[in-house]
């Protein structure tokens, strides 16, 4: 009975009483499930819980989980309860579901994403954004050693900057802005990853001599101005989230999607207005809401405002301009923001992050608001 027994001591905390009875569990959570290669935390978290987020809290209390961020393809998870009725998810340690074909050895960096790997690695593995000052300052290519139009590989490439000879470095070209909707300000540059390259010769500026770098990668055609960063073989970067809601923070918008596209929905990747000045941290999960129409109500009766005619179109945007309160004859209604789905943050810049949609209830758009409640 160990574990029953260390569930009643614990249940002593006031503060893990409180938070764990506030656990939403799915009525059709499995009493049991085994951990599949291409699973994510998140679809796990999904099958348990209506708050995801709240992953940690199920594992709380359970000394054979010293990381509950970190569970493996075999991994066999069973759901029960603690003395108090409580939801506790814990492993069967005595099974572990095993291929047809022979053994599966997980190694330890096998744990399963919280997002799917294949959709987030890119921007984990590579710089996704800089400002002016870091692209001006960083390394810039100044031309290759075969005059043509397609630098291929196996090229060589003149880059002014002393770089470090047998350090790898990715090949970034300044993309659009990222603009601020607020400020009109530009928060930073999208980079697009161009190629890669490995250093075969040691610049020396003071001397007028470019570094020498060997194209191993091209993904788009490399040209003078384009700018290099540092990158390592095989370089470790986290794919395991601590997923939370903040306490506190700044709405913000979704000022661009990768995609590109007009609309989109769950596991698109998103910009944000947000980053780390906001206090906004990897693994936070906020709302994404969407503005109501505005309705005018005139002698006509209300409608939105597209269906309005010239005269109430003019006399709302001269209200708004000047601040002037609504009249008898014609009210503006500003209706509330609606959630239509939700995102979390997987990288984060100074102004900027970059995060994934996770749930849809409607689709999505650039210029909808994310806020932590």
């Amino acid at each position: 009975m160990k574990y029953p027994i260390a569930a009643l001591l614990l249940a002593m905390s006031a503060p893990f009483s409180v938070f764990a009875e506030s656990l939403d569990l799915k009525n059709n959570a499995p009493a049991q499930y085994t951990v599949k290669t291409g699973d994510t935390l998140w679809d796990i978290s999904n099958l348990y819980l209506k708050t995801p987020w709240e992953w940690r809290q199920l594992w709380q209390w359970n000394p054979q989980v010293s990381n509950p961020d970190k569970i493996y393809p075999g991994d066999v998870l069973v759901l029960n309860y603690d003395q108090q009725g409580r939801p506790i998810l814990m492993l069967d340690k005595g099974i572990k579901k095993l291929s047809p074909s022979g053994r599966v050895v997980v190694q330890k960096n096998m744990a399963i994403p919280t997002l799917p790997l294949a959709m987030i690695e890119p921007f984990l593995e590579y710089e996704q954004a800089l400002d002016k000052d870091a692209l001006q300052e960083s390394p810039m290519v100044l031309g290759a050693s075969h005059n043509v139009k397609m630098t291929t590989l196996g090229h060589t490439l003149y880059v002014k900057g002393n770089l470090i000879r047998a350090s790898n470095y990715g090949i970034y070209r300044q993309g659009e802005p990222y603009i601020d909707p607020v400020s009109g300000a530009i928060l930073a540059y999208e980079t697009r990853l161009v190629g890669s390259g490995r250093v075969t010769r040691s610049g020396d500026l003071s001397q007028g001599i470019p570094s020498s770098v060997e194209v191993e990668m091209i993904k788009q055609e490399i040209k003078s101005g384009d700018v290099l960063l540092p990158i390592s073989q095989g370089q470790s970067y986290t794919v395991q989230f601590n997923m939370e809601r903040p306490e506190k923070i700044s709405e913000g918008t979704i000022i661009a999607s990768t995609n590109k596209l007009r609309e989109f929905g769950t596991t698109a990747v998103v910009v944000l207005n947000l980053g780390s000045q906001s206090q906004l941290k990897e693994g936070h999960i906020l709302d994404i809401k969407k503005q109501s129409p505005t309705v005018i109500e005139g002698d006509s009766g209300p409608r939105y405002v597209e269906d309005a005619n010239g005269l109430e179109k003019f006399i709302k945007d001269v209200r708004e301009l000047f601040g002037k309160e609504n009249t008898e004859n014609s009210v503006v209604w500003t209706m509330p923001k609606e959630k239509v789905g939700e995102l979390m943050v997987f990288k984060v810049y100074h102004d900027i992050s970059y995060a994934m949609v996770i749930k849809s209830i409607r689709p999505i758009r650039v210029g909808d608001t994310v806020s932590a409640d």
